[in-house]
């Protein structure tokens, strides 16, 4: 079940709130995680026993922490350093065993059985947020109240529906207190519902809009295409990804809202970044910030051993998170290379030119960067990414056009690349300082302008329903991790 699909807007999601207000104060977290489980069980209902079993663990070693702080430092580093052991053994065995049995048969020549392992929907993303909070309780011991002894809260915060399968990763201080007394106000809701709208229009409307025509352009062997085309399989695949996972996000946030869950910012609008340093400050923003305090400052950060060396292990250790295979690698590999030329760089001057004019260059090659990056993301195979390059760069030659750029490129599909590239950018914190500002001139114009948002939400969801129904496109790319 996705949230982009009929029954989750028409069916589950109005009854999980519908009951969930209805339920007393005591039964309402239970209902919660029973939906959330049930929600899981859409998808991947074989791999519930294992969802089950990494709450529970993470659970008692938690409490284990928490005690061991108060008698044995050394013990309860011990039982920390024995649980990220499980949790990340669990995470590599059925991840990357595949992709380790692959490698050793080709470097020693022998055939070697690969098992057929199926990957448990999310299980990147609650195993990193599992180990965000058992470190957190060994940090912080028993005094600053992180470890939870009520196993339904500590359940919930990991299967709550709306992150549970692709993020953002929350940390549990951060929803402690609303899991276990939530706070649901009028506004929030209406905020929630007006969240989840705009999420849900990026994915149905813009992302599978344009996915639809990326994949077909991405399934032409390379051989057979222009680089016209290939340019524009990219541009739609950076334009993609970015719509669909941020408006998983968005629709996160506002579902979370409706409960009074607080669930962080996983984007801000990291299209107009001009750097790969910034533009990881706007990505996936819960990742960059977990690899940041559990991998890099744990390294030394800035402040010990070799700063370059720190960002390579973590841009490593970020592609292989992605998934298994060496494009993923090489993917982290290429952004980790631009960070520390960036850092090399770092406060001596380039050539003296106008603001606007180097503003633009840093933008054009930040994007240049992340383009490229996107086709070794999308590509498992690194020979095939790496040959799609090369017909990018007019480097390899093509046998024939299967296709010309004009066949995908329709007044239709220009129109939708135009309304996503105008909403890569953050129109509407200036419409939202205009209307305020509009607002403290003509006071009795702020009720209009509500009504008039409010009516372009409802035709927003109007257009994203009719979208929904004459489309059988609507995969989320980050399932997958």
């Amino acid at each position: 079940m996705v949230f982009s699909s009929v029954i989750f807007l028409c069916f589950f999601l109005p009854a999980v709130v519908l009951v969930y207000h209805l339920l007393p104060q005591k039964a309402r977290n239970i209902w919660l995680l029973v939906a959330s489980l049930c929600f899981y069980a859409c998808g991947g209902p074989r791999h519930l026993l294992y969802l089950g079993a990494s709450v529970i663990f993470n659970f008692l070693i938690g409490i284990a922490l928490s005690y061991l702080k108060r008698s044995s430092g050394t013990a309860a580093k011990a039982v920390l350093a024995g649980a990220c052991v499980v949790n990340i053994g669990s995470l590599v065995y059925f991840k990357y065993t595949g992709m380790i049995l692959e490698s050793i048969s080709s470097l020693s020549g022998k055939s070697i059985d690969i098992p057929s392992i199926v990957l448990p929907l999310g299980i990147s993303f609650y195993t990193f947020q599992c180990m965000s909070y058992i470190i957190d309780v060994y940090r912080s011991g028993a005094e600053d109240g992180v470890c939870t002894r009520n196993l339904l809260d500590f359940a919930l915060y990991v299967t709550f529906f709306p992150h549970l399968l692709q993020g953002p990763i929350i940390r549990y201080p951060d929803v402690k207190d609303a899991i276990s007394s939530p706070h649901i106000t009028a506004d929030g809701c209406v905020s929630g519902i007006e969240r989840f709208i705009i999420g849900l229009a990026k994915k149905a409307v813009i992302a599978n809009t344009i996915g639809s025509v990326c994949d077909s352009i991405f399934a032409i062997e390379t051989c057979s295409i222009d680089p016209k085309t290939a340019w524009l399989g990219a541009v739609m695949y950076t334009l993609q990804i970015y719509f669909d996972f941020s408006g998983y996000s968005d629709m996160a946030i506002g579902i979370g809202r409706l409960f009074g869950i607080p669930i962080c910012e996983n984007f801000d609008y990291p299209y107009i970044s001009r750097s790969v340093t910034e533009f990881w400050r706007r990505w996936h923003i819960s990742l960059s910030r977990w690899f940041r305090d559990y991998l890099y400052i744990p390294l030394g950060g800035n402040r010990s051993g070799n700063v370059y060396v720190n960002l390579l292990i973590v841009f490593i250790a970020t592609g292989l998170w992605h998934g298994a295979a060496w494009s993923f690698l090489v993917w982290g590999l290429w952004h980790g290379l631009f960070m520390l030329i960036e850092r090399a760089l770092r406060g001596k001057k380039g050539p003296n030119m106008p603001p606007a004019v180097s503003s633009f260059i840093r933008w054009a090659y930040t994007m240049l960067v992340v383009t490229f990056g996107w086709v070794l993301f999308r590509i498992e195979k690194l020979p095939e990414a790496l040959s799609y390059i090369r017909v990018m760069l007019g480097l390899e030659k093509h046998a024939y056009n299967a296709f010309s750029v004009r066949f995908f490129l329709d007044a239709r599909m220009m129109f939708f690349l135009a309304v996503a590239v105008i909403a890569c950018v953050p129109w509407s914190r200036t419409a939202s300082g205009l209307k305020e500002s509009l607002a403290a001139r003509h006071p009795s114009s702020q009720k209009m302008l509500v009504n008039i948002w409010h009516a372009c939400l409802i035709a927003l969801l109007v257009i994203c329903f009719v979208f929904i129904v004459n489309s059988t496109y609507s995969p989320f790319i980050y399932f997958q991790f």
